[in-house]
């Protein structure tokens, strides 16, 4: 995998529909948000609130992962997540996924409360 300089060249980087569909995530997230800070983190896109990583996202070969970077996390949504495929820390999406604004904003909420912030 190539080595991206910022979010902009990762999401440049993926063909249609992931990326549009990335974008809308990020969009979701700046909503709901706006405190919000997009990194590039291990080579992927991450979300810092408050300098700590609330959120990250990346592309596979046939799906989209959302991450929490958080067990309990999943653990709290897992009602909410049943219809997807997912770890103790992400969920699989697929790539052409109509966004779910509140699942992604609670993802990142419960976060912030686990954390603190």
């Amino acid at each position: 995998m190539a080595k991206f300089e910022s979010v902009e060249d990762y999401l440049n980087s993926l063909e249609s529909p992931k990326h549009e569909t990335l974008r809308a995530v990020i969009r979701a997230i700046e909503t709901h948000f706006p405190e919000a800070e997009f990194k590039l983190a291990w080579n992927v896109p991450q979300v810092q609130i408050q300098g700590k990583y609330v959120f990250g996202m990346s592309a596979a070969k046939n799906h989209l992962s959302l991450a929490p970077w958080s067990e309990a996390v999943m653990a709290e949504l897992a009602p909410r997540l049943a219809g997807y495929e997912t770890t103790k820390g992400l969920i699989r999406i697929p790539v052409d996924w109509d966004v779910d604004q509140q699942l992604i904003a609670d993802m990142i909420s419960a976060r912030m409360a686990e954390l603190g912030i």
